[in-house]
């Protein structure tokens, strides 16, 4: 990570540096400084429902401006949206503004390339050199200029129903959409409703304050209840920004990344049109692995977050990845994570086939594991090097044998340090998790870190 960016991007408290006006106002200038000269076309600047959306607009609109960069501004769209418009519209780069899946209180900005990609690790690079030199403005007739795109929603929703066979549908299938009162509120429920599935819907009154509040990708709980009261066949839960999904069965049940990304998979080598391998992440469950392996599918495992998993597909030259959290990145049809493509394309099997989503969960059996978030203050990578803390790592992983997984890494978007620990035995794999939270609140205690090298 850069001292600005992150794994996915800028984020932070707002009203916190760097997440301020005058910060977002000098990022700006910067990234017309560095991408916007580098191709010729607009800035698209689109962003989530929270309400410090308007202010970072605003501030990131006239940093580029005042760099000669004109600005297509788009208002609330999905990260994945954002993506795929600035492929579309031959744009200079795509900046989203949003903090993903986390609460109003942070925000966050993130950029893609005229391709539709996360920006590679040297143009982060740039624009964080770039930051540190003065600001200023061109003359009046060399500044940028700003427009508003009013059919943005309706390109991003005929390019997520492309994303199934063309006169497919979904009539007769009812579901349950839960949009987070985030970036999809005004654009999902649309694609299922004109593919002609029964549709009831679940936060979509965003009032800037409300995102991601017990709700969507992270807080399924409500979902799962509506499902099962109202007998849908399946639930859909995004978060804020829409790169992310997680999934409910008729019965109540939790689909998550992990089991989407098998049933994708599976499914399409059953039908003989697979081609290449399967990226998951360091937390992707060992059951996916397994059920991979069992169908001779390659599996390899890259840093957690959907860029790097975007990297090492375009490495192997395969199609298909994504992480448990919900990320999957379906390269024949979008260069990001997006949730919308994900859940349509689980919800077309289930239609064409006619099988029920509990039972297509079934290709994937999952390993128990159990994930454990500890806040920390400031950097956590020397905490996690402290004695006591790999002392208990190496005992545990011990007492796990060769059926059993440790991981412990830094949070790239919040200030967590996340422990993973997987096995063949659930109340085993519980107790190894909590020794080793402990171990690390411990060591905070004794040695308390700066709190000026906060997370970014």
């Amino acid at each position: 990570m850069g001292r600005y960016f992150g794994t996915d991007g800028i984020r932070g408290r707002t009203g916190t540096w760097p997440m301020t006006p005058e910060f977002a106002l000098r990022l700006g200038h910067a990234v017309g400084e560095v991408l916007g000269r580098q191709t010729p076309g607009p800035v698209l600047v689109g962003k989530d429902t929270r309400v410090s959306g308007y202010m970072f607009e605003s501030a990131m609109e006239s940093g580029l401006a005042a760099a000669g960069t004109d600005v297509a501004l788009l208002g609330p769209m999905p990260t994945p949206a954002i993506a795929y418009l600035t492929r579309t519209f031959r744009a200079a780069a795509g900046v989203v503004i949003s903090a993903s899946h986390n609460p109003y209180e942070d925000n966050g900005f993130k950029f893609f390339t005229p391709e539709g990609d996360k920006l590679p690790d040297e143009m982060e690079r740039a624009i964080e050199e770039r930051l540190d030199q003065p600001m200023g403005a061109l003359d009046s007739h060399r500044l940028g200029k700003a427009v508003r795109i009013a059919d943005a929603a309706g390109r991003y929703i005929e390019f997520c129903k492309s994303a199934i066979p063309a006169r497919s549908e979904l009539r007769g299938l009812c579901m349950v959409v839960d949009c987070a009162h985030g970036a999809t509120y005004n654009v999902t429920p649309q694609v299922f409703d004109e593919l002609g599935a029964e549709v009831e819907t679940m936060g979509v009154q965003p009032d800037g304050y409300n995102i991601n509040d017990d709700c969507g990708a992270l807080y399924p709980e409500q979902l799962r209840l509506r499902v099962l009261a109202t007998g849908a066949h399946l639930g859909i839960a995004l978060d804020g920004d829409g790169d992310r999904v997680i999934m409910v069965d008729e019965t109540g049940e939790i689909v998550d990344g992990d089991e989407i990304l098998g049933i994708l998979a599976l499914s399409d080598h059953a039908d003989g049109v697979f081609t290449g391998g399967v990226v998951g992440t360091q937390m992707s469950n060992l059951g996916l692995e397994l059920a991979l392996g069992a169908a001779s599918i390659p599996f390899v495992r890259a840093r957690v977050g959907d860029r790097y998993v975007l990297e090492e597909l375009r490495r192997n030259g395969w199609h298909l990845g994504g992480e448990g959290s919900g990320h999957i990145v379906c390269l024949t049809h979008t260069t990001t994570g997006d949730g919308t493509v994900a859940a349509l394309r689980v919800a077309h099997l289930m239609h064409r086939t006619g099988r029920p989503l509990s039972e297509l969960r079934k290709v994937v059996r999952k390993c128990p594991q159990v994930l454990i978030n500890v806040p920390v203050e400031g950097q956590a990578a020397p905490l996690l090097e402290a004695p006591t803390v790999q002392a208990m790592v190496q005992q545990v992983s011990a007492e796990l044998g060769r059926d059993g997984r440790v991981l412990l890494r830094p949070s790239g978007t919040e200030p967590l340090v996340r422990v993973m620990v997987e096995g063949g035995d659930g109340e085993q794999v519980e107790r190894a998790a909590q020794r080793i939270a402990d171990a690390i609140r411990d060591a905070l205690s004794a040695a308390p870190v700066d709190l000026r090298t906060a997370h970014r």
